[in-house]
C-alpha cells in the first residue's frame, strides 16, 4: 500500500487512529447487541471452577479491543502495510463479533467452538503478517490471542457441559 504521502502527517495519523478505533470498537458493539442477555445466559449453564464470572467480560473486552484498536493503527501507518495484513485483520474481528452471536444468541455450541477456533488461526495469520510490519503490534496483540486461547477451551468446556443449553 505503497503511497505518496508516506511518512504520513500527524492529523493523518491521528484521524487513521480513531478510524481504526471506531472499527474495532464497532465489532465489540456487535458482539455486545449479541450479548445483552449474556450475563443471564451464562449464569444459567454448568461451568468449570476456574470460569470467570460473567462481570469480568466486559471489562477484559474493552482492553483487548482497545490493544486490537491500537496494534491495526500501528500498521496501517506504516508504509510497508499490506491489504492482506488489514484485511486479515478485518476478517479476525469479524468472526470475533459473530462468536457472539453464535454463542449467546443461537446457543450453537458446536458453531462456537468452531468459530473461536477458526478465530485463532486468524489471530495467528494476523500475528505472522502484523510481524513483517511492525512487531509492537504484535506485542499488543499477544493477550488477545492469549484471552482467545482461554475463550477456546472455555467454550468447548461449557459446550460439552451443558447439551440442553447448547
Amino acid at each position: 500500500m505503497q503511497s505518496s504521502n508516506f511518512p504520513r502527517s500527524i492529523r493523518a495519523q491521528a484521524l487513521g487512529l480513531v478510524g481504526w478505533l471506531l472499527i474495532t470498537f464497532a465489532a465489540a458493539a456487535l458482539g455486545a447487541i449479541a450479548s445483552v442477555d449474556a450475563a443471564a445466559f451464562y449464569t444459567e449453564l454448568i461451568k468449570p471452577s476456574w470460569a470467570p464470572t460473567a462481570s469480568v467480560f466486559g471489562p477484559v473486552w474493552s482492553i483487548l479491543y482497545l490493544l486490537m484498536g491500537v496494534a491495526v493503527w500501528l500498521v496501517w501507518r506504516e508504509p510497508q502495510a499490506t491489504k492482506q495484513a488489514l484485511g486479515l485483520f478485518i476478517v479476525q474481528l469479524s468472526i470475533n463479533a459473530l462468536w457472539s452471536w453464535l454463542f449467546f444468541v443461537w446457543h450453537l455450541g458446536a458453531w462456537s467452538f468452531i468459530g473461536v477456533l477458526l478465530l485463532l488461526l486468524l489471530i495467528v495469520a494476523t500475528f505472522f503478517s502484523f510481524w513483517k510490519i511492525s512487531r509492537m503490534a504484535v506485542v499488543l496483540m499477544i493477550p488477545y490471542l492469549l484471552w482467545v486461547g482461554f475463550a477456546a477451551v472455555l467454550t468447548w468446556t461449557i459446550w460439552q457441559s451443558n447439551p440442553m443449553f447448547l
